[in-house]
């Protein structure tokens, strides 16, 4: 079967290549998915290009998002069977509950070979079914950007109908965030640099947008939009250069969920930022196999469409990680396998 291969991390987009590697197969509560299709995070050019945090495994197989059908089940296993529609969890062994010490060491493209192959063994636990009215592209799209979203809205912040989330960029974790407010009724406030995608993020349910180029105070601007008061919940993904307004942009005892940084790592936080909003502050990774079940009921019960950039070829993954790195998509990149 044909793979992508990086030879370690930070090799770069140009040391990815296509090999030949033996067809896989399924051993105990292990699954052989035939993938269609796979989505790109940002997690996975900073591991082409060396920035990611976690150690990377040498000739890795890239990509953590992906989905397919099941062509072939090993022993003992009884949640799947051949000819589902299935899409893996980012973390293999994370089944339910609170994490393990040991559940970063199953993370896919990572820290064990991921999904841009034609064939992928997964652990039984390590895939969820699909909502019926999601073709496969679209199913690709939800493992780490979907689960991460709701894992922060309804886990951590427990956001009810009526409260506010402000939501930062349009990637793929903020795009779902407010396809997922919409839904739930919970109002959301979105920021970008582009005017374009703010409209945009308005056309989906946003219910206001800010440029946060345009205007750099753009936590006092969330909380105008919010009718003079904090803001229940922000989705962080920024980093350095915006941690500290999303406190600002909180109200006494808002909620910040801490996902990335794509302006680079908070090295610094100052305590009284948290003191003096009394806030609820927590770092998500993703989540486990049962929030992604949780997740797609609500999916299949308000029949949410995932929102698709741009779709690339199997020859076209270096283009697909160069856009990603221009930062110039709206929800989420996706690369045909099958």
């Amino acid at each position: 079967m044909r793979v992508y291969q990086l030879p370690k991390g930070g090799a770069g987009i140009d040391a990815l290549a296509i090999v030949e590697r033996p067809m896989p197969k399924p051993l105990y509560r292990q699954v052989l998915v035939k993938v269609a299709a796979c989505s790109l995070n940002f997690r996975d050019y900073g591991i082409v290009h060396g920035g990611y945090r976690m150690p990377v495994r040498e000739n890795l197989i890239p990509l953590s998002d992906g989905a397919g059908e099941v062509v072939e089940t090993g022993p003992g296993v009884s949640r799947v069977k051949a000819g589902d529609k299935v899409a893996g969890c980012f973390f293999q062994r994370w089944p339910a509950g609170e994490p393990g010490p040991l559940v970063h060491a199953s993370a896919l493209g990572g820290s064990i070979d991921g999904v841009l192959a034609e064939y992928a063994v997964l652990e039984e636990d390590g895939v969820v079914k699909l909502p019926q009215h999601l073709s496969l592209d679209e199913g690709a799209t939800l493992p780490c950007a979907a689960v991460t979203a709701w894992h922060a809205m309804f886990h951590h912040a427990k956001l009810i109908a009526g409260q506010t989330v402000l939501l930062q960029g349009t990637g793929g974790v903020s795009i779902f965030g407010l396809q997922f407010a919409r839904a739930m009724g919970i109002n959301a406030i979105i920021t970008s640099s582009s005017d374009e995608k703010l409209q945009h993020a308005k056309m989906l349910g946003a219910a206001a947008g800010i440029n946060y180029k345009t205007t750099p105070d753009w936590e006092k601007a969330a909380i105008e939009a919010n009718g003079g008061r904090g803001v229940d919940h922000v989705l962080e993904v920024g980093g350095k250069d915006t941690l500290t307004k999303s406190f600002g942009a909180i109200r006494v005892n808002g909620k910040v969920s801490i996902i990335g940084g794509l302006s680079g790592g908070a090295r610094e936080l100052n305590p009284g930022l948290i003191f003096s909003k009394r806030a609820n502050v927590q770092g998500i990774s993703v989540g486990s196999m049962e929030t992604f079940e949780q997740m797609n009921a609500a999916i299949a019960a308000n029949k949410i469409k995932p929102v698709i950039d741009r779709v690339f070829g199997f020859d076209e993954v270096k283009a697909a990680l160069q856009h990603i790195g221009a930062g110039a998509h709206f929800g989420k990149i996706v690369v045909k396998v099958g």
